[in-house]
């Protein structure tokens, strides 16, 4: 999926709707191309998408309860400030949660994390590498 225009809850409509990607505009040439090129590859290798959900099971395994709950907060699109205010923890507390599970589970984007999170619970995520 390529848009100028996403949030963390279109990320995650799209990975559940078998979008191989999540690409925001301006689109790199070399990038799509990459993208395009392990989708391709990917297609129809049932042992890489049970490795990969396994994977992603084990990173999301890793995490503390706290860094899951918020996770989960961050994927529905809520913002930290809310996030902060819910759990009674500060907003830079939540800001270090969000970093240290992006550090943890090894991706490097939002969209990435949402395709990490739906492998792990075992939902379709499109393509198979975060």
């Amino acid at each position: 999926m390529i848009t100028g225009f996403s949030d963390v809850s279109q990320a995650v409509a799209a990975m559940r709707a078998w979008a191989s990607d999540f690409i925001e505009k301006p689109v790199q040439g070399a990038g799509l191309l990459a993208s395009i090129a392990r989708a391709l590859e990917q297609v129809g290798d049932t042992s890489k998408l049970t490795e990969w959900r396994q994977d992603a099971a084990r990173r999301v395994a890793g995490l503390t309860d706290r860094q899951r709950e918020v996770m989960g907060r961050v994927l529905a699109g809520e913002p930290s400030k809310n996030i902060a205010a819910d759990l009674g923890i500060s907003q830079r507390t939540v800001e270090t949660h969000r970093a240290a599970i992006m550090l943890r589970t090894g991706v490097q984007s939002l969209p990435g994390l949402a395709r990490l999170a739906l492998a792990a619970a075992g939902e379709p995520t499109g393509a198979l590498q975060a």
